[in-house]
């Protein structure tokens, strides 16, 4: 039973991963994605996740912003497709199909602030003085509130009684959209600073 859970999260894994990752020729970076990307947490990937988009994102610092926020969401979205996936294995403990649902709960909850960041997002571009500030404060709460959300998902597998295979295939989920959504936030709040 547990080689076929093993399997089941590899497969799982792999999907995942085949989902997220970009062509094997990767594009040249910007000069300005690659030193926009300089102040995030997690450089290297900011640059990776970005790159692809170059053309988009030009020098636009807005369209950076929101390009890191679509990022974060598509992987949000491949993390909550994969949590549900996860949740109908049959092998799974009943704490840790308890811990798998509550992180579902949690990633679903960054969802909707992302998605949410992104539209607002767009009103900034269309306003400026006090209302571009309005807006650009519910961004980067959103998108630091949706960072916590993510960051919560894995209290649920505390304890030694949580340790193996399910806690670290979860973690390795989180922890990738985490990242990407940390760096978001940081291009976002540079964005404000320099608008």
């Amino acid at each position: 039973m547990e080689t076929k859970l093993a399997i089941s999260l590899t497969i799982l894994a792999v999907v995942y991963l085949a989902g997220t990752t970009n062509s094997t020729a990767v594009k040249p970076s910007s000069s300005f994605i690659r030193s926009s990307c300089a102040t995030a947490t997690y450089p290297a990937l900011c640059e990776q996740s970005l790159s692809p988009f170059a053309k988009t994102i030009q020098t636009s610092r807005s369209q950076l912003a929101r390009t890191a926020l679509a990022v974060s969401l598509k992987r949000s979205q491949s993390t909550q497709a994969y949590l549900n996936k996860l949740k109908k294995f049959k092998g799974l403990k009943p704490r840790e199909r308890s811990a798998v649902g509550d992180c579902l709960e949690e990633v679903s909850d960054s969802l909707d602030r992302v998605s949410k960041s992104i539209q607002e997002l767009k009103d900034c571009d269309r306003v400026k003085g006090q209302e571009f500030i309005w807006h650009m404060s519910n961004v980067q709460t959103w998108v630091s509130s949706a960072l916590t959300d993510e960051n919560t998902c894995m209290d649920g597998f505390g304890g030694r009684a949580m340790e193996g295979r399910i806690k670290t295939s979860v973690r390795a989920q989180i922890a990738n959209v985490a990242h990407v959504t940390s760096n978001a936030l940081a291009l976002v709040n540079n964005f404000a600073q320099k608008h």
